[in-house]
């Protein structure tokens, strides 16, 4: 039996063969460039290194195993491809729901999903710019006229690994609440009547999300979720949701 898939947006309809083999020809194009990413990066290891070394002025980095900075060297070229690779992985997504979706569902999805990737980038950002430098200040200066900071480069790839990546999935608020405002599961008002306890979540959010265990990054972190909530509540009220 041959069965047809509708696609609203163009009155077009397509068998399941079909809507499978588009799937698959954009699963592969993603996993190429993917590939491609990946490789090129393992040959910009050491400005990609130096660039990840920045936020620790002062600090030495020792290789203290064999074949350590190599293994560090696969992820961060495995984590640069992600990176490069993730818009087009969102648009190859957008491409292939937009003609099932209609009008409203677009409306709300597309712009969702682009602007979650925006986010994602902007919080990678902030962490990398803010929080990385005051959380390895503070850890930079504590004892240091006792103890000369000399750090494993692993450990410290993965510490700015998980900063960035926490902070990338913080700044993913917005669209959460954008998501449940339209869905008309939460509106605006009922967001800003909780706003004493969002407070004492964000302060708790920003102690987990946050590698580092000095209050003042932990406060920056949870300062920047409070942003990003009260920023999702004004672009629901913008909508009147």
């Amino acid at each position: 039996m041959n069965k047809q898939i509708y696609h609203h947006n163009d009155d077009k309809q397509m068998s399941i063969s079909e809507h499978l083999n588009e799937l698959r020809q954009r699963v592969l194009f993603t996993l190429t460039l993917f590939g491609i990413s990946t490789l090129s990066s393992f040959f910009l290891l050491k400005p990609l290194t130096i660039f990840l070394q920045k936020p620790a002025q002062g600090v030495k980095f020792l290789q203290l195993a064999p074949g350590e900075y190599f293994f560090v060297s696969v992820k961060i070229a495995f984590y640069c491809g992600v990176l490069l690779c993730l818009p087009i992985a969102i648009y190859q997504i957008i491409m292939f729901i937009l003609p099932g979706l209609t009008g409203t569902e677009a409306t709300i999805i597309v712009p969702s999903l682009l602007g979650s990737v925006c986010l994602f980038f902007l919080g990678i950002l902030f962490g990398y710019t803010i929080l990385a430098p005051a959380a390895l200040n503070f850890f930079i200066h504590y004892g240091a006229d006792i103890i000369e900071p000399i750090w494993s480069f692993e450990q410290y790839f993965d510490f700015i690994l998980l900063l960035l990546l926490s902070t990338g999935l913080a700044f993913q608020i917005p669209i959460i609440q954008i998501f449940l405002g339209f869905l008309q599961i939460i509106s605006s008002q009922q967001m800003i009547s909780v706003w004493k306890y969002i407070i004492v979540i964000a302060t708790i959010l920003g102690a987990i999300l946050t590698p580092s265990t000095d209050p003042f990054t932990q406060l920056l972190m949870a300062t920047a979720i409070l942003i990003l909530y009260f920023s999702g509540i004004s672009v629901l009220i913008i909508f009147k949701k």
